[in-house]
């Protein structure tokens, strides 16, 4: 099929990483696997940080001027088959999809919607509103986790959900055989305020309390936030932590094949492709019990999570790694296992192109 996909938070060629630009990305060659013609339909960004009549007034110019570009377009062209938009929410709502399906009789799709009643305050309650009639009216919503579900279902309990659980492409740390330094720790995260910022405090200060041990870290990441965590690791030896900056996949596949333990506290991560990149590549995690992390780590399986917001809990779960060999190695074997099988892109393509056929079936 012809499927018109959309990011309205932000474009797959966004030139700035992010699990979003990158889950984006990874639809859009599950789809292909599948052997649909998939173009990006629009770069336009719906998104909006705050509550500013004025940016809301000009974004809905905006989208009036490009409902109408598409629309000429595929009234010459001919419509696609399926829009299919990735994670509309109360702050990136999809405003091209549903006026543009109902004009053409296009199939509508969602990937990761989300709601939340208590976000219903001042304009917001508006821009949610329509995100549920986008769900209401989609042939089918995927969902990544279990939370996203329950809010959807709650909200739009007669719409249509499918579970589609988070998956990557496993092949540039399958490819690599881990070779881990002992006692040696990595993180993959960006530096910016808010959870990520929160969750860095929290890794410095649990590897505080395990200075008696002879870790070591790797940090891969950049941001606003680089000097003030940076500022947060001075309390350790130099030695001790290796500042990595941005990194290629392939780049950090290497890093991940030396490493031992992947060490990420995971303060409000709506799941994480990160984890299931280290555990592909035969790492095990330890992370925080919240948001959508135990979508992606399977707790006593393939790492340990921790209560959130104990970091004395999660400085002992990385104590506990660190002292004990055979559990990581066997933890470590399943991570590879789950991430780079249960978890791969062909098997998520397969599962897509199931529910694809069954909700909307072939229009040719």
């Amino acid at each position: 099929m012809k499927i018109a996909f959309y990011s309205p938070m932000k474009p797959p060629s966004h030139p700035v990483p992010s699990g979003d630009r990158l889950m984006a990305r990874l639809l859009i060659h599950c789809l292909e696997l599948s052997r649909h013609e998939v173009h990006v339909a629009s770069e336009f960004r719906s998104f909006l940080s705050d509550q500013d009549e004025a940016a809301i007034a000009e974004r809905q110019t905006k989208t009036q001027e490009e409902v109408r570009r598409l629309s000429k377009e595929w009234r010459k062209s001919g419509a696609p088959d399926i829009w299919f938009c990735y994670h509309p929410y109360y702050k990136a709502p999809d405003l091209l999809g549903p006026p543009l399906a109902r004009e053409f009789g296009m199939a509508y799709v969602t990937a990761e919607a989300s709601y939340s009643p208590r976000r219903n305050r001042g304009l917001w309650e508006d821009i949610q509103a329509t995100v549920l009639d986008a769900v209401g009216m989609a042939a089918v919503n995927l969902y990544f986790t279990g939370r996203d579900e329950q809010g959807l279902r709650l909200a739009a309990p007669e719409a249509r959900f499918e579970r589609l659980p988070a998956f990557i492409d496993p092949a540039p740390f399958l490819v690599r055989r881990p070779e881990p330094r002992p006692l040696s720790l990595v993180a993959v995260a960006m530096m910016r305020p808010g959870d990520k910022l929160n969750s860095y405090a929290a890794l410095a200060y649990a590897l505080g309390l395990l200075i008696d041990k002879e870790w070591t870290l790797d940090i891969v990441g950049d941001g606003p936030s680089r000097p003030e965590i940076e500022s947060m690791f001075t309390q350790f030896p130099a030695e001790r932590i290796r500042w990595h900056g941005l990194k290629s996949t392939d780049e950090i596949a290497a890093i991940f094949s030396a490493s031992s333990i992947y060490v990420w506290p995971g303060h409000g991560e709506a799941y994480g492709l990160a984890y299931l990149e280290a555990q592909a590549a035969g790492l095990p995690v330890v992370a925080e019990e919240t948001a959508g992390v135990p979508e992606v780590v399977m707790a006593e399986r393939t790492g340990r999570l921790t209560p959130a917001g104990d970091t004395h809990a999660y400085a002992a779960a990385i104590g506990l790694l660190l002292d004990c060999e055979p559990m990581r190695s066997r933890m470590a074997t399943e991570a590879r296992e789950f991430a780079g099988v249960e978890r791969s892109i062909d098997r998520a393509a397969a599962r897509l192109d199931e529910i694809l056929a069954r909700y909307v079936g072939s229009r040719s």
